[in-house]
């Protein structure tokens, strides 16, 4: 009956158009037995139910790994993740010399290729650009990693992919659109965020679908629906607890790999039909060139989903513990009925009986789970040592709950994630104090983390970041440097982090070797940093020169370089340049409100110096140079009794020892001897 269904569509398909529209939609983190088209009755997923009407449901689909990045990697190459290189979120990118992907394979059809994603792994800078016409990932910002800067909300997405759509819709297109909803942190959005208040993850399904179904009315009233192939399928799972890991990367049960994978054919050729065999992630390219006509290339591990059917045993892996916990590997391969996951404790589930995979029964099936065991022994393994990344990349990919650290080399033999699972769970909660600003609490984490597990560089690095905001800058310095002696070969990966924190400590010798350290792999922090040893040497022309090195010829700068070479500007008199050069900053960003107001205050412009002073101190309320400089400039008017409740809001925004000394110079310069002595005292107190 197969057979007669899949003749019947190719028939079908001669008399339609060779070049149908192609859309690829990706939602990120998306288990498949949430959705009510797998059985799931928890959320409310309409535009997903539809297309599953319209399209062919493969029951049993699997991702290869349960990353975001390489698993984007193998739908878009139809490789897996030992042949295309790509085994983790950081660390790898897709090669330029990589001639078979998804976009350029369409594109000698004469296909335009678009893509727009909600995610800054999926950022054009890992080689996913490079194979499409058009490619949008504007998420990518220099100063913080905060999560706002790291994803966007998929109406955005949509919002782009769609602007695209105008320029191309007359032609044939391939569009690769992915959501970052469902993936943590769960923040759905109303109706959603109460209708699914007990299950925030279900609230951020239901938002995802929200949006696919806004998309498929834009494409209704475009015409193109019905005339498109569209497959919409999920990167990997989410573990949601159900074996301990409540996220994603390190453990391999079927909850991470299941995923849901829909195929809608143009003019809904064959639908209602619901697959059983096994499908894979990498069956998407031969699926999309068999549907447009194009020859499927020799050699692909995958196969076109038109017309599946028998058994088949889908391979998977997560190198994630591996790489940035130092814990083994794990690789499984799953068929219809068994699910086997090699590890230090193998595992074999009968997923047909337990679909959960709450028991295992290797040593009930010892046959079955040694023929398993062998043909992974037949898989190579090809791990590739990590490209290097600097400690922005590494923060921002924190930012987002993933470990990114090359993990400490050891002797002995590899922890089984499945054993340590739980400390992964504290770590994140680090992640989360720190982005609610409650660096105390995540610096104490990290040391009871590390009192157990004291080769996690990551978390290391994690209680470098909050011991620095803390201004402890000393511990913060000691942390990295137990980061280099535990895992050496992130020397170039922390060496510009290492500089900010020896000049901030008035090492200025010590910043200066680290700063050319780490100039191969972050030129551009290694040449800020370079500006700032000048600076302090008061070596003008080398500041001003390292400054213009650090900002290059971008059309958007970013700030601490523009603020760096005004600094020296200013120094220099040029304060018509100097203001010139601050005032191209798009972002607002510690001290370049200062900086403006302190240019202005020398060009006599007092009115606009204070505003911008005042401005600095709203957003950032811990500067202090905007208080001693607004404190001078209402000196400088008379305004004497508005001077000491400016430094009592500074100390208020930063009580420590060092901010109430500072208050006490600045009234000690200023005469007021008595108001010095009482910031003083205070500093006393609170050593």
């Amino acid at each position: 009956m197969t057979l007669v269904l899949f003749l019947a569509f190719l028939c079908a398909c001669s008399r339609q158009q060779a070049s149908p529209p192609v859309i690829l939609i990706s939602i990120d983190t998306l288990r498949a037995d949430h959705l009510t088209a797998y059985g799931a009755k928890r959320v409310d997923t309409p535009a997903i139910d539809r297309l599953a009407h319209d399209g062919i449901v493969f029951e049993n689909a699997y991702a290869h790994v349960p990353l975001t990045f390489p698993s984007h990697v193998t739908m878009l190459t139809g490789r897996l993740p030992f042949e295309n290189g790509v085994r983790s979120n950081i660390g790898y990118r897709l090669e330029k010399d990589v001639q078979l992907t998804l976009p350029r394979l369409l594109a000698q059809r004469g296909y335009a290729t678009g893509g727009t994603v909600s995610a800054y792994v999926l950022r054009g800078d890992t080689g996913l650009r490079s194979p499409f016409d058009f490619y949008d990932a504007s998420m990518e910002v220099w100063e913080s990693a905060t999560l706002g800067a790291l994803q966007r909300r998929g109406d955005e997405t949509a919002r782009v992919a769609l602007g695209w759509l105008d320029k191309v819709q007359s032609r044939p297109f391939f569009l690769f659109f992915h959501l970052f909803e469902p993936h943590s942190p769960y923040e759905p959005v109303e109706p959603f965020k109460s209708k699914y208040a007990s299950s925030p993850y279900d609230g951020e399904i239901a938002t995802a679908d929200a949006i696919v179904g806004r998309f498929f009315a834009d494409l209704d009233r475009r015409g193109l629906y019905d005339q498109s192939l569209i497959i919409l399928c999920g990167d990997h799972g989410e573990g949601l607890g159900d074996h301990g890991e409540q996220e994603h990367g390190v453990l391999l049960y079927r909850e991470v790999l299941h995923v849901p994978l829909i195929v809608k054919l143009p003019r809904q050729r064959l639908a209602g039909r619901r697959v059983a065999a096994p499908a894979q992630l990498v069956d998407i390219l031969p699926t999309i060139a068999e549907v447009v006509g194009a020859k499927v290339p020799a050699g692909l591990p995958g196969r076109s989903l038109i017309g599946l059917s028998g058994d088949r045993a889908i391979y998977s892996e997560t190198m994630y513990p591996r790489l940035h916990l130092g814990w083994s590997q794990l690789r499984s391969l799953t068929d219809t009925s068994d699910h086997y996951i090699e590890s230090p404790a193998p595992e074999l589930f009968d997923i047909a009986a337990d679909p959960g995979e709450k028991k295992n029964i290797r040593d009930e099936r010892r046959r079955e789970s040694r023929a398993l065991a062998d043909d992974l022994t037949k898989i190579p393994l090809n791990l590739e040592p990590q490209r290097r990344a600097d400690a922005e990349e590494r923060a921002r990919l924190a930012a987002l709950g993933y470990l990114s650290g090359a993990a400490a080399q050891s002797s002995g033999p590899l922890k089984n994630p499945r054993d340590h699972i739980q400390v992964l769970a504290k770590i994140q909660q680090t992640f989360v104090l720190n982005q609610q600003g409650r660096y105390r609490e995540s610096a104490e984490l990290c040391r009871q983390i590390l009192r157990d597990y004291p080769d996690l560089v990551d978390v290391y690095t994690q209680l470098a970041g909050d011991l620095r905001r803390l201004g402890r800058l000393q511990e913060a310095l000691d942390a990295y440097r137990e980061v280099t002696r535990r895992s050496p070969q992130l020397i170039d990966s922390v060496a510009t982090e290492i500089a900010k924190l020896e000049l901030d400590l008035g090492d200025l010798k010590a910043a200066e070797l680290n700063a050319k350290q780490g100039m191969k792999l972050d030129p551009d922090t290694a040449h800020l940093i370079l500006a700032a040893v000048a600076e302090g040497h008061q070596d003008w022309d080398g500041a001003e020169r390292e400054a213009r090195l650090a900002i290059g010829d971008r059309d958007h700068p970013r700030e601490p370089a523009l603020i760096l070479l005004a600094r020296v500007l200013t120094q220099r008199g040029k304060l018509d340049e100097a203001l010139s050069v601050v005032n191209r900053a798009t972002r607002p960003v510690a001290t370049l409100s200062s900086t403006r107001g302190d240019i202005l205050a020398r060009m006599g412009r007092n009115q606009e110096a204070e505003a911008a002073f005042r401005d600095e101190i709203a957003h950032f309320p811990e500067t202090t140079e905007a208080y001693t400089k607004l404190a001078l400039l209402l000196a400088s008017e008379h305004r004497f009794n508005e001077i000491e409740p400016t430094l009592e809001a500074m100390v208020k925004a930063s009580p420590k020892p060092a901010t109430y000394l500072l208050a006490a110079r600045e009234m000690q310069d200023l005469g007021n001897v008595e108001a010095a002595r009482a910031f003083r005292k205070r500093a006393n107190s609170i050593r």
